[in-house]
């Protein structure tokens, strides 16, 4: 079993010491438990709008350019509001689910929107 880096520094010599690990270059004591909880955690990828602000599950946007929609004649327009806006993984560059007003639910890009 390959010992973890130490938190500190990243050195490579740590031991064992009882239920501790030890890195015998900083002086750092750790529990094992502690960098594998932190490290396994998969981060939560961070959806930003057109201009930069964070978004999150439930917020409103504001749709910043026209949007042509297959097999509609009109898309949607430049100012139209999307309320309660699911962030979902990425497909295609879509990282936006929604409902739009006449139009009824689709994918969006986050970089064509902005927070209301």
């Amino acid at each position: 079993m390959a010992l973890p880096l130490c938190p500190e520094c990243s050195s490579e010599h740590a031991y064992e010491m009882g239920a501790l690990l030890v890195c015998p270059m900083c002086g750092h004591e750790w529990v094992p438990s502690e960098t594998a909880s932190e490290s396994d955690a998969p981060a939560e990828p961070v959806v930003k709008d057109a201009v930069g602000n964070v978004l999150a599950d439930g917020d409103t946007v504001v749709v910043t350019t026209t949007i042509k929609v297959k097999g509609s004649p009109q898309g949607i327009k430049a100012g139209t509001k999307v309320r309660s806006i699911r962030l979902i993984p990425p497909v295609n560059g879509h990282d936006i689910d929604c409902k739009v007003d006449g139009f009824g639910a689709m994918l969006l890009k986050s970089s064509l929107v902005k927070k209301a």
